[in-house]
């Protein structure tokens, strides 16, 4: 597999392992606070947006939103290439969408505890039905021996998957509730749909994705001032009629786009570094040891931007930001100007210090209610550590580290529902679970549950990649 892919995947990987780390992990006093959200500090972890920073946790979802968008270019070009129609590819996106928003749904009202107040062993079975029925609906069978018997499970599959929703009680005996879903996947799943379509209106126009960015911030601002405007009608549009679809869509979920654009971005440098291999053009300008030290600094600038901001030392953080973005800019001002290498540290450089610029408005930077430093500071971190990972695809020493990040970011689908549909019902069944919450007893013993867990999932995650059980929308 192509080094470029590798990374993104590795990159991919790595924020989806994170994502069910950061859940897994013992909460209350046992661990600090930088191992948390930074406005969810423990004992308590009760929301509090006055409390300023971010942690790693906080760099998890930017960075899987960023690999999305890098993975637009390289989804759709290749078919704009080949003749393919905006608007099949515009077809294939709104299909992406709904099926996003029904796995944000189904897998949210799966959870054994969602079922039911008091899980029994009836609510953990089910949970574990509601994954194999998701291995029907998102299964990419490539075969052709069995197509139909696939095609009959997805169909039946999907159908008992209605009537599960239709027909449980869920806790309370509330029944099925459109508002509550996985708030991720939902975003997810509009940025997917919503990047893709811009995307494809601006393919060739990379300049004019960027530029719609300052329109989309002028709307926020709008709908915070007082009174009554257009731009406030659009924010706030959200039903016709009596038909209400702010479950689905909200227009607050577009500040997203701050970071999948760029992210776009990113995937599209990829893909002609990837056409330029294929053509035969060299294009390595940076030698194995600048490459190393370019790895080294990305990595540095990002620890250095987790511990600044978390402990504010803004002052210290900001020039220390500068002189090692500087450090990066001068090792690469010798190659090629469509050098990947060269535009990441550029495009990252460049975010970073915009969203330290940014740090001090609507009260510091934050995750939730997110702010447009977060965007911008997050986004320029990603290019960053989309850097680290290229450099070490690229060496042996680190290549089972890159490969096995890689494995785990080719099915992000199974590893972010494995461990709440699949793991934690079979611990509650085989009653092995009081054990594994046990282990909230120290600041080790709490690391080692969230990575015990995380391994779990991931062992789970690599077996259906080795045998090409990719879940796809």
């Amino acid at each position: 597999m192509n080094n470029r892919d590798e990374s993104l995947d590795a990159l991919r990987g790595f924020a989806i392992l994170a994502m069910v780390l950061s859940g897994a992990i013992s909460y209350g006093d046992v661990l600090p606070a930088w191992m948390f959200h930074a406005q969810v500090p423990p004992p308590d972890h009760k929301f509090n947006p006055a409390i300023p920073g971010i942690t790693w946790v906080d760099l998890v979802f930017p960075f899987f939103l960023f690999s999305m968008g890098a993975a637009i270019p390289l989804s759709f070009k290749q078919h704009l290439k080949n003749g393919k129609k905006p608007f099949f590819l515009f077809q294939t996106a709104l299909k992406r969408f709904l099926l996003l928003a029904f796995f944000a749904l189904f897998s949210q009202h799966m959870k054994a505890w969602v079922i039911a107040e008091q899980p029994g062993v009836t609510e953990q079975w089910l949970s574990i039905l509601a994954f194999i029925f998701l291995f029907f609906q998102f299964f990419d069978y490539k075969g052709t021996r069995y197509r139909i018997h696939f095609m009959v499970a997805k169909f039946t599959s999907f159908a008992l998957a209605f009537y599960l929703l239709w027909r449980l009680p869920f806790s309370g005996g509330k029944g099925f509730d459109w508002y509550h879903s996985d708030i991720i996947i939902m975003v997810l799943a509009n940025m997917a749909f919503l990047g893709s379509v811009l995307y494809l209106l601006t393919a060739s126009k990379p300049l004019l994705r960027l530029g719609l960015l300052p329109f989309i911030m002028a709307v926020f601002l709008a709908a915070k001032e007082p009174g009554g405007s257009w731009a406030k009608s659009v924010f706030e549009f959200n039903h016709i009629g009596s038909f209400h679809f702010d479950w689905l869509y909200k227009f607050y979920f577009l500040k997203y786009l701050f970071i999948i654009i760029p992210g776009t971005l990113a995937g599209e440098w990829m893909l002609e570094e990837i056409e330029q291999r294929k053509a035969g053009i060299s294009i390595e300008e940076v030698n194995a040891t600048d490459g190393n030290r370019l790895a080294l600094l990305s990595l540095t600038i990002i620890i250095l931007n987790l511990y600044g901001l978390f402990t504010r030392q803004l002052l210290f953080n900001f020039f220390s930001s500068v002189l090692i973005a500087g450090a990066a800019l001068f090792l690469i001002q010798k190659t090629r100007p469509d050098n990947l290498y060269r535009k990441c540290i550029q495009a990252g450089a460049y975010l970073l210090l915009l969203g330290l610029f940014f740090e001090a408005w609507e009260g510091g930077i934050k995750k939730d209610s997110s702010t447009y430093s977060y965007y911008f500071v997050t986004s320029g971190l990603a290019f960053f550590s989309l850097v680290i990972f290229t450099v070490m695809a690229k060496r042996k020493y680190f290549a089972g580290i890159v490969g096995y990040f890689s494995l785990n970011g080719k099915n992000p689908m199974v590893a972010y529902v494995a461990g709440n549909l699949l793991l934690l019902p079979m611990l509650a069944i085989t009653r092995l679970k009081p054990f594994w919450e046990g282990m909230n007893q120290n600041a080790f013993m709490g690391l080692m549950k969230g990575l015990l867990f995380t391994g779990i999932v991931s062992l789970i995650t690599i077996f259906f990649v080795k045998r090409k059980w990719f879940w796809k929308t």
